[in-house]
């Protein structure tokens, strides 16, 4: 998430009650995890196994539980819990705000486009030019949506993520990461009926221009989607996954998160991909593997019966 204007470090320490170490003088930019951390974002960290890696990342401030050293030019902000006040950052800057009105007054919709009954459309929702919006779609706050884009009925756009603060030392062992990403819809992209796209934790789920969606496709948190994919129906994308350009995932496909499909790869349908695969080949099976090797697996274990009765037969 990204403020509407930098915010200096001091009031961001004043409002969570953090002690500042490093640069203080500093302004942040937007407050992120961290898998999409930018220079000039905060970020939290509330264990040890991953202290290294944020303060170390590019994010420029680290609300952290422990007090330890700084790199040059960022600042640490050391508080007691760190996953609540990144609740409070997020809650002050962008609070839920509900909307009685079908069509948000803050909503901006392009020339051209047609929004059927019983869709909704939330508080500073931004549609293009000459798309149709079909009857019972929700799209909610700040998710953005392109030009000539179709989306069926009872599509679901800028739901919150799956994503949660797991400890044991409380009654409600799973406690949610409030959700102030946004979903971004690229130009000439069709979505078919009862999908639904989460929005980023803090980041943005983006899905690239030309990409065509069957139905009861769903796309976790921070999911970057190329141009021109196509997903068949019951495809199932993880969070903070990266679909490149061209790639085809037919029915039932399902992706694992935190990972990459090459640029042209084809999944047939029930696969499933639990790591990075290479772009420009075709793949089959769960996990997945180059299809032609899997097909002649398959032969293979066809024979299995002959095989064995020859073997029996000592021939």
């Amino acid at each position: 998430m990204k403020f509407d204007t930098p915010v200096p470090i001091n009031t961001i320490a004043q409002l969570i009650g953090a002690e500042i170490t490093g640069n203080i003088n500093g302004s942040a930019t937007g407050i992120n995890e961290i898998h999409k951390v930018e220079e000039g974002d905060l970020v939290f960290v509330d264990h040890p196994k991953y202290y290294d890696k944020c303060i170390h990342s590019a994010a420029s401030f680290i609300i952290i539980n422990k007090k330890t050293d700084c790199p040059e030019g960022k600042a640490l902000l050391v508080v007691d819990d760190p996953f609540e006040a990144y609740l409070k950052i997020v809650n002050f800057y962008r609070p839920f705000k509900p909307s009685l009105k079908t069509i948000s007054d803050t909503a901006a919709i392009g020339e051209g486009t047609v929004i059927m009954p019983g869709a909704y459309i939330g508080n500073r929702v931004s549609i293009g030019k000459n798309c149709i919006i079909h009857p019972n779609v929700v799209i909610l706050d700040h998710c953005q949506v392109g030009d000539d884009v179709i989306i069926q009925a009872g599509t679901v756009i800028g739901s919150d993520a799956f994503y949660y603060n797991k400890k044991t030392n409380r009654d409600i062992h799973y406690k949610k990461m409030t959700s102030c990403g946004r979903v971004l819809i690229e130009n000439g992209v069709e979505i078919g009926a009862n999908c639904s796209i989460d929005r980023g934790v803090s980041h943005d789920t983006i899905i690239g221009a030309g990409t065509k969606m069957d139905n009861l496709v769903h796309i976790g948190h921070d999911t970057i989607v190329g141009k021109n994919c196509l997903f068949a129906g019951q495809v199932g994308i993880a969070g903070a996954t990266t679909i490149e350009d061209n790639v085809i995932l037919w029915g039932q496909v399902g992706v694992s998160k935190t990972l990459t499909i090459g640029k042209d790869a084809i999944v047939y349908a029930q696969s499933g991909v639990k790591d990075s695969i290479a772009g420009g080949k075709v793949y089959f099976g769960s996990p997945v593997e180059d299809a032609r090797e899997k097909m002649k697996e398959f032969v293979w274990i066809k024979r299995i019966p002959l095989l064995w009765e020859k073997v029996m037969k000592g021939i």
